[in-house]
């Protein structure tokens, strides 16, 4: 019996966001402000995969993982073990642009 080495891909559905326009109560009245109608921040999507190399700061590093934005321009970004919070986006350069799904492979 031949051994397969190959590496397979998982794809993995994750959306590119919700319609909902604000957060509502319990009794479906609204209870924050509506969302912005901007989906891009400095040029980045949540979901964009991004290499940052933070070069001075307390988060001094490399860092590569999916990002979330906030329209302050300072990102969080979900590597494979950690989250780290508060990166800006001048930090920041595109691997992966969003586009609704989430990859990894096996080996």
């Amino acid at each position: 019996m031949p051994i397969i080495d190959k590496a397979v891909l998982i794809v993995k559905a994750d959306g590119h966001g919700s319609r909902q326009m604000c957060r509502v109560n319990k009794f479906g009245f609204p209870r924050t402000t509506a969302k912005s109608t901007e989906k891009k921040v400095k040029g980045f999507q949540t979901g964009d995969i991004v290499k940052a190399v933070v070069t001075s700061g307390k988060k001094v590093g490399t860092y590569t993982g999916r990002v979330a934005v906030r329209k302050s321009g300072s990102f969080n970004i979900k590597t494979v073990d950690k989250t780290v919070q508060g990166i800006s986006w001048k930090y920041c350069r595109l691997l992966h642009a969003s586009d609704g799904y989430s990859y990894n492979t096996t080996c």
